[in-house]
């Protein structure tokens, strides 16, 4: 008799799943990260999943799954719902499977993973604002048209599929003592964690969720899923608002760690990765990286955080850089009261000058009622060479006499 959807997964399992995936997904790089290591005062190598097939470690557990479906079942077609990723792990999948898929996005998906599916033949259907609300819009469409829902990450077949990620970990790092991992609805993790429950048991998992979109605390807590609340983040791919019951069964009979980072912690997660790693990672893909950042000395033995994935709208890339390069202390933003008088601008931006600051851009305001007749507000962006940069900055404007209102 064949397992059903939500039965207990195992080691067996995942390995059949690595079997079927054998000529399908790529064996992903591992790479030392020098900087990192630096930071949590550990060895760190990163498990490269950003440079997976369709772009994530999604397609590993979209494609076990659909290939297990009856001829039945494949004929019908298979429908899913995603922020992008779980989107272009099925569409893949059904290409590769001879399948028709449809997709539900939420309607400020990326444009480069609506476009990315669309272009592995998926038809895509744009609705809601959330994961949540695009998976309600999938499970009606299911029972609609019979197709069969294939699931991001509440299924054992997708648990099993994204656990390959932790067989090949244990090959390309035998001395792994930590790995950290992004955590959403939770499939990956639970694959991960159940590898190494029978494989490895010295190896801790640690689960990364983005504090604004954290259900998996709560939901330990309580002891079952419990719905979270969905707070705006840059982390759409592990803002799911409530636990799958398979991911949180393993997460909770194994008691696998989850810890929660910050907007300013992922952005600076993601500069550091593309800036000194040379890869590109979307703000999910950062968080386990600025767990480790977060936490130095935490975490034993080597530590491999998991890029879960790549794809990024390069729009969204600019402002999270920016965001990051703001929490790294790598620009300052200023606002100065000046006397309005020929030459005061030309003496501040010499003394900025002076102290070796970037000028990014510039604002003069005179009509703020706060002001005097004769003032102005001049509101600066600098590039800077971090935080004790920035002091210095202030410092030295303070010292030639300028008023820093705000900073």
């Amino acid at each position: 008799m064949t397992p059903g959807p939500t039965a207990r997964v195992s080691l067996d399992d995942v390995r059949g799943a690595a079997r079927l995936l054998d000529d399908v997904v790529t064996r992903t790089l591992v790479q030392p990260f020098r900087a990192l290591s630096e930071i949590a005062g550990a060895r760190v190598v990163l498990k490269c999943e950003n440079l997976q097939r369709a772009g994530s470690f999604k397609v590993r557990g979209a494609y076990t799954r659909m290939s297990r479906l009856s001829d039945v079942e494949k004929a019908a077609g298979v429908v899913a719902a995603s922020a992008g990723n779980h989107a272009q792990g099925v569409a893949l999948a059904a290409q590769l499977l001879g399948i028709h898929a449809v997709v539900y996005m939420p309607t400020d998906a990326s444009v480069p993973k609506v476009v990315a599916t669309r272009g592995y033949g998926a038809d895509v259907r744009q609705v809601g604002t959330s994961v949540d609300e695009a998976l309600v819009a999938a499970r009606a469409e299911a029972a609609r048209s019979g197709r069969v829902l294939i699931h991001p990450f509440d299924h054992r077949d997708v648990v099993a599929g994204q656990g390959t990620v932790a067989l090949e970990i244990l090959e390309q790092v035998p001395d792994a003592g930590t790995i950290v991992v992004p955590l959403g609805g939770g499939g990956l993790v639970a694959g991960i964690a159940t590898v190494l429950a029978e494989a490895a048991p010295h190896v801790r998992v640690v689960g990364v969720q983005a504090e604004k979109a954290a259900a998996y605390p709560t939901s330990l807590a309580a002891g079952r899923p419990t719905s979270g609340t969905l707070g705006a983040t840059m982390a759409d791919g592990i803002a799911v608002g409530t636990p799958g019951e398979v991911p949180f069964e393993v997460l909770h009979r194994l008691g696998v760690e989850v810890c929660t980072v910050s907007e300013d912690q992922i952005s600076r997660a993601l500069l550091l990765v593309a800036e000194r790693a040379k890869l590109i990672v979307e703000p999910s893909g950062a968080a386990a990286v600025a767990a480790v950042m977060d936490a130095p000395g935490r975490y034993e033995g080597t530590i491999v955080p998991v890029l879960s994935g790549g794809n990024i709208d390069p729009l969204l890339l600019l402002r999270v850089i920016q965001h990051g390069l703001v929490a790294a202390g790598r620009y300052l933003q200023l606002r100065l009261r000046v006397d309005d008088r020929p030459g005061a601008l030309a003496g501040l931006l010499g003394t900025i000058a002076a102290a070796d600051a970037n000028i990014v851009h510039v604002d003069h305001t005179r009509t703020d009622t706060s002001l005097g007749v004769s003032e102005v507000f001049v509101t600066l962006q600098l590039e800077t060479k971090g935080p004790e940069h920035c002091a210095a900055v202030v410092a030295r404007l303070r010292d030639a006499g300028f008023d820093v209102a705000a900073h």
